[in-house]
């Protein structure tokens, strides 16, 4: 898939996290099982031990609690899974050090609070600045709508998922 809009917006029915925390442990679960094979590596750079959990229960590979602005290790990597905002880069630098350790097809996961519409933007326009292309949006919510019924979706979590590819941007596919 190029990442071409229209981009797929799915929504998955996962609890919100923990107050200083990325993620529940449920989206840990959903974010390596949907994205990566056994063999895989994954880049954890979220706030708190849920995606740890969930690629050791996987038996994944990982660089774990990796720091954002030190070296992630040689081997380029099929997930990176990171919060939003970034504290110690610049979005372009961090996107494109992002773009340098993944395998070609591999994705970067941005976990954003939902709430700030402009956000999402900013974040696609900074990686397709640095080669990625913009895959996938998904959104995360409490609460589900029930059939029949007005309700609102308790979304807590905008989770962009964005790819190496050679139409996204960057030369060396």
């Amino acid at each position: 898939m190029s990442g071409d809009l229209p981009v797929p917006l799915n929504l998955w029915p996962i609890p919100a996290p923990q107050e200083g925390e990325t993620m529940s442990n449920e989206m840990g679960v959903r974010l390596v099982h949907n994205y990566t094979h056994p063999s895989d590596l994954i880049i954890d750079l979220a706030d708190g031990p849920q995606l740890a959990s969930a690629i050791i229960a996987a038996r994944r590979r990982s660089h774990l609690h990796a720091p954002r602005s030190t070296g992630w290790g040689r081997e380029a990597a099929t997930l990176i899974v990171t919060g939003w905002p970034l504290d110690d880069a610049s979005p372009a630098e961090f996107f494109a050090h992002c773009r340098a350790s993944l395998v070609p097809g591999g994705s970067v996961a941005v976990l954003l609070p939902h709430g700030d519409v402009t956000l999402p933007v900013d974040v696609v326009i900074a990686a397709k600045q640095a080669g990625l292309a913009y895959l996938q949006h998904n959104l995360a919510a409490d609460r589900l709508p029930v059939p029949g019924q007005q309700t609102r979706l308790a979304i807590h979590t905008d989770v962009l998922i964005l790819t190496r590819s050679a139409r996204g941007g960057g030369a060396d596919g």
